[in-house]
């Protein structure tokens, strides 16, 4: 096996791979590619090896998935990975502004980190959080409506070796162990378990609903979710029966049918009136 993973990553990667029922292995590929990131701090090419002998996959193979999503980073990332939402409903409301503030704080660009190692500056297309805009996140944790001053605050707590808390979701903890948790594996800390009131936003549909009495119909987390009739496609279906017309009915194939309302001699008719018709 490549190194330098340790052996409490191997058994954790033992750990991902039996949670796949056989002969469906390498749907362990993307956790696997979060617990090398959680011990490297990215998924390094010692680490795209580490995946592909694992799950006798090639390593073009991992590559290509490691490349494909943002949350697997390709270069040393820091501890802090502060992603600034620049899509347009963010950035319209401030997150332009917010991303510029960083990179002056920081002296970093978008995938650049810090020469200290601890923090790395990315600008997001979206962050899924429009109704907070504009937001940022910090290893993946919301920080909502967010202002330039705000975002050098948060900056400079992190460097006092102070962890903000977040507007929702759980305290925050560094990438590597986020990392893990991305992994499958659970956070311990008494902290760890999310705290505080949803936000205003999120009630808004809530509230408006109530006030005008629409409701969700009733259902019954118990009722059995039934089977689709089979499609013709599927192994032993058998296509409905069809009634046969009489034999005295049934016409020689490719024979026009009648025109409407004439017969067949009426439309023997119509056929040889066109031809002699003159252009």
């Amino acid at each position: 096996m490549s190194e330098p993973f340790s052996e409490e990553t191997r058994q954790r990667a033992k750990e991902i791979i039996a949670r796949y029922p056989h002969g469906r292995e390498r749907s362990a590929l993307l956790p696997l590619l979060h617990l090398v990131q959680a011990e490297e701090g990215y998924v390094s090419p010692a680490g795209i090896s580490f995946c592909a002998e694992l799950l006798n996959l090639t390593r073009a193979q991992v590559a290509a998935v490691a490349t494909f999503y943002t949350m697997y980073k390709r270069a040393p990332t820091g501890d802090w990975l502060i992603s600034v939402c620049t899509n347009t409903m963010c950035g319209v409301l401030g997150g332009d502004a917010v991303y510029q503030t960083l990179q002056e704080e920081l002296g970093v660009g978008h995938d650049e980190t810090t020469p200290d190692g601890v923090f790395t500056l990315e600008h997001a297309e979206c962050l899924a959080a429009c109704d907070y805009a504009p937001v940022m996140t910090v290893n993946y944790e919301y920080f909502d409506q967010m202002r330039p001053e705000q975002a050098r605050e948060i900056v400079a707590a992190l460097r006092r070796g102070e962890r903000p808390q977040p507007t929702r979701g759980a305290r925050l903890c560094p990438l590597k162990e986020m990392s893990l948790q991305l992994a499958g594996f659970p956070d311990e800390r008494p902290e760890a378990l999310a705290d505080g009131p949803p936000g205003e936003p999120s009630l808004a549909g809530v509230r408006l609903a109530a006030e005008h009495g629409i409701e969700v119909p009733g259902f019954d987390p118990a009722t059995p979710i039934g089977r689709p009739a089979p499609t013709p496609a599927e192994p032993g279906h058998q296509a409905p029966a069809t009634v046969s017309e009489p034999a005295a009915d049934r016409k020689p194939a490719g024979e026009p049918p009648p025109a409407a309302g004439g017969g067949a001699e009426q439309a023997g008719t119509a056929v040889e009136k066109g031809r002699n018709e003159k252009p």
